[in-house]
């Protein structure tokens, strides 16, 4: 049974940098893709980066590029998110995803989310 745990969310001001980290058990990890989405309130979740199963390429989008970065550690079964110059704008409930096999946006196991709020 896949499980993703997210932490690392909390209240920050606008500009600083956060790290957001996602264990993973129930899977051979470094088998999967991993992704994180974000959710706003009001909004529906959207994509915001990913890393394929070996490490060697990672996905975008726009609205993060340039200010977050996603790695993993296969050996801690972990990925990450660090995030700086945060903006209110990036506010929501950040997910972790997993997906193996060929790489796509379109994710099949899902974390509980943590909270980011950026204050202005």
């Amino acid at each position: 049974q896949v499980r993703l745990v997210e932490s690392g969310g909390g209240l920050v001001q606008a500009g600083v940098s956060l790290r957001l980290s996602c264990a993973a058990s129930g899977v051979t990890f470094s088998r999967y893709n991993m992704g994180w989405f974000r959710q706003a309130p009001g909004k529906e979740r959207e994509f915001a980066a990913a890393i394929r199963w070996s490490g060697s390429s990672t996905d975008y989008a726009d609205s993060v590029k340039g200010r977050f970065t996603i790695s993993r550690d296969n050996a801690k079964s972990t990925v990450y998110l660090q995030m700086n110059s945060l903006k209110p704008e990036d506010t929501g409930v950040y997910y972790c995803a997993a997906k193996p096999g060929v790489y796509s946006r379109n994710f099949n196991y899902w974390g509980q989310g943590t909270q980011v709020t950026v204050s202005s």
